[in-house]
């Protein structure tokens, strides 16, 4: 399945998603594909109301649920603050992540679901 989520104002586009399918699997595919460390989190939006999705939810259920507005409904990747490599010191200076070192704000993907690998060829084309 397709999952479609806007990311600073553009809509991307995840494919390979089911109901098994974390939020969190889906913000680590998308901040991975955009090449931006940081935390971030998904927001279930309609008309005016928003609601920040758990990282354990299942994105695809939490549609499904809409019923028939599901198709009004937007998820949105917002940013919601530094990685744990761009925080400052206790003296004020940020530091320089080591260039052996590469440090995400959440763990890899599980072995069932690779999304990132499907957003990575979607970027490209």
């Amino acid at each position: 399945m397709e999952l479609k989520v806007w990311v600073d104002g553009v809509q991307r586009i995840v494919c390979g998603v089911t109901e098994l399918t974390t939020c969190q699997e889906v913000v680590i595919a998308l901040a991975q594909a955009i090449g931006r460390t940081g935390r971030y989190t998904l927001i279930e939006r309609w008309r005016e109301t928003e609601r920040h999705l758990a990282p354990h939810e299942n994105p695809v259920v939490s549609l499904n649920m809409w019923g028939q507005y599901a198709s009004d409904v937007q998820l949105v990747l917002q940013r919601t603050g530094p990685s744990l490599s761009e925080r400052p010191n206790s003296d004020g200076s940020s530091r320089v992540p080591e260039r052996g070192l590469y440090r995400q704000s959440l763990p890899p993907l599980t072995a069932h679901c690779n999304l990132r690998s499907y957003v990575l060829s979607l970027m490209k084309t």
